[in-house]
């Protein structure tokens, strides 16, 4: 039995900032963002967007009727999540009225509890060939304004429906993967913006890489030569474009290019809009997918996840018949198109503007925010959701 993604959905806030004049505002030369850092935009969520919202949004374009009846288990990852108890899935179950006889939970490693989503729903499906898993990367990327990380922000969500006999890619077996207790990047409880030591993060980044590469060569016999591309979790774009280049330093000149060149492709979208944390290495998938015009069908993609900590895994995926047809790409290039530039100053005043903690009752503007689905603040301690059908 194929068991893979069967459809692919997105969703990021309606604002950005143009990294150009966030490094004019930061007395920084803009290249060093543009081409140092590999980013050109970067999300910029207002205060009725949440992992939950953002999730939910991404979810509603992809799910129809049926797939809400055949879900029967939701798997919400985040780094973003709302509550210390009560799972972020379950209200996303609500809003989308799926299926209530379904497991719906949340798992967290930093930006690879999505891949994780994805192997639990492979072993599940195997034991349940007619149903369909619903897994969520959403986050929203803080490291405080003026930071050394601040350029590397973003927001937005990916929903992934899993399913035999998928329309989109089939994901093999088997896969290499790796922990280590590393301190490159973590966020305290009581923080709402996360420490990173760079650099270290970055070493550990291309150290896992190299190391999950070559334990998935020899348990698969598969190389670079067999690989149509290679998606990376991407905190900034320049990052993967590092590790790949160190990766196919030696290779042959036709692998090399073709390798590059779809890489290029594949970071278009994470470059104007920055680090959605989970959903990284999928916005990737989708962008490599929806903008490329000459891979085929029974090609075979590389993934390579990485969750600060630490944990990767390094996988691989064919690209289906027809995968073309079960995208939502006009959607989603409508969606980045149609976003609104704020200043560098009016995203400091929405990046300041937080919900104030232990108040029972707050109500939230949702009437400022286009998307369907919002955040629409706290009653008796809970949190509050409407979904503007």
């Amino acid at each position: 039995m194929e068991i893979g993604i069967d459809k692919l959905g997105f969703y990021t806030p309606h604002m950005y900032v143009d990294t150009k004049n966030l490094a004019l505002a930061r007395n920084i030369e803009p290249e060093k963002f543009t081409i140092g850092i590999g980013q050109e935009k970067m999300a910029v969520p207002p205060i009725t967007q949440d992992a939950v919202s953002l999730a939910a949004n991404a979810a509603l374009e992809i799910l129809t009727p049926k797939d809400k009846k055949e879900i029967d288990f939701v798997i919400f990852a985040t780094e973003s999540g709302v509550d210390h108890s009560k799972a972020a899935g379950i209200y996303l179950q609500h809003l989308l009225e799926i299926n209530p006889n379904a497991r719906s939970i949340e798992v967290k490693q930093a930006c690879y509890s999505a891949t994780a989503g994805i192997q639990i729903a492979k072993g599940h499906i195997s034991l349940n060939p007619t149903s369909k898993v619903l897994i969520l990367g959403s986050d929203i990327a803080r490291y405080g304004l003026n930071t050394g990380g601040e350029v590397t922000q973003g927001a937005g969500a990916v929903a992934i429906l899993m399913s035999a006999d998928p329309k989109i890619m089939t994901i093999e077996s088997p896969s290499s993967y790796q922990t280590e207790h590393v301190m490159d990047f973590w966020r305290p409880i009581y923080s709402d913006t996360a420490f990173v030591q760079g650099k270290y993060s970055v070493d550990q980044y291309m150290a896992f890489f190299q190391n999950l590469l070559e334990d998935y060569k020899n348990k698969t016999g598969y190389g670079l030569k067999d690989f149509e591309a290679i998606l990376f979790h991407l905190p900034y774009t320049k990052m993967g474009l590092k590790a790949l280049k160190n990766a196919t330093a030696e290779a042959s000149e036709e692998d090399r290019e073709r390798l590059l060149s779809n890489f290029e492709i594949s970071k278009q979208y994470n470059t104007t809009v920055g680090n959605i944390y989970t959903g990284s290495l999928y916005l990737s998938l989708l962008s490599l997918l929806e903008l490329n015009t000459t891979i085929e069908a029974g090609s075979r993609v590389a993934l390579f996840s990485y969750g600060s900590g630490a944990v990767g895994e390094f996988f691989s995926g064919i690209l289906q018949p027809g995968y073309r047809d079960a995208l939502y790409t006009a959607q989603h290039k409508a969606l980045l198109a149609e976003r609104k530039e704020i200043t560098v100053a009016e995203y400091e005043k929405i990046f300041q503007e937080t919900v104030p903690v232990g108040l029972s009752d707050v109500e939230l503007p949702v009437e400022k925010d286009p998307a369907p689905i919002c955040f629409s603040g706290i009653k008796d301690h809970m949190r509050q959701y409407v979904y503007k059908k």
